[in-house]
């Protein structure tokens, strides 16, 4: 009867065990395999032991900064080691520049300029909202973030979220933030970032 009680005990006890290591995984944001837990993205999964194109081109709200990607020969850049901070507009933020301005910078004479407009959008390191919360505060209200292209974007605290503004003063939403890739974190905006050109 004893041995039967202390049996029962020993798995009762290691039941909580696993079940508060799970909850600690949780709270740092992982899951129980070790990988960070990540928001779903234009109805697909995004999984932390990815590269930010293969996590990208699942998501049905991204075909458009994906094919631009493609046609600034980005690609390899951004499956590349990093890490990279990308802030990644959505179908509807391309959607609402001026009327033929995507088409415009999908020609292939427009290369140069879209590979411009595409890497002000990313940020050397590995940024998440915690890190970007820090710089906010550290900035006193706002961080000045130097971008793969070499301008400027400005973060703030916008609410519970983030707010990131270009140079021309555009100011765009995070929607979702910290969607954890093996080579960095995407941030997605509701805005097009527009560099001085």
């Amino acid at each position: 009867m004893q041995l039967k009680l202390l049996a029962a005990a020993l798995i009762a006890a290691a039941s909580l065990t696993a079940c508060a290591m799970n909850d600690t995984r949780s709270d740092m944001g992982m899951k129980s395999d070790g990988m960070m837990a990540n928001p779903m993205e234009g109805g697909a999964m995004m999984y932390s032991n990815k590269d930010i194109i293969d996590n990208a081109v699942n998501s049905a709200d991204h075909t458009t900064l994906v094919a631009a990607v493609k046609a600034a020969g980005l690609v390899d850049t951004l499956k590349g080691p990093g890490p990279f901070t990308v802030f990644a507009p959505t179908n509807a933020a391309f959607n609402a520049l001026p009327a033929g301005t995507v088409d415009t910078l999908l020609k292939p004479e427009m290369k140069g300029d879209l590979t411009t407009v595409l890497t002000y959008h990313v940020v050397p390191g590995k940024l998440d909202a915690a890190a970007l919360m820090a710089k906010i505060k550290a900035g006193g209200g706002k961080a000045m973030l130097t971008t793969v292209q070499g301008g400027m974007l400005t973060v703030m605290a916008a609410g519970s979220g983030v707010s990131v503004t270009d140079a021309k003063g555009n100011v765009a939403n995070v929607t979702t933030a910290n969607v954890y890739q093996s080579n960095g974190v995407i941030h997605v905006v509701d805005k097009v970032l527009m560099p001085s050109m």
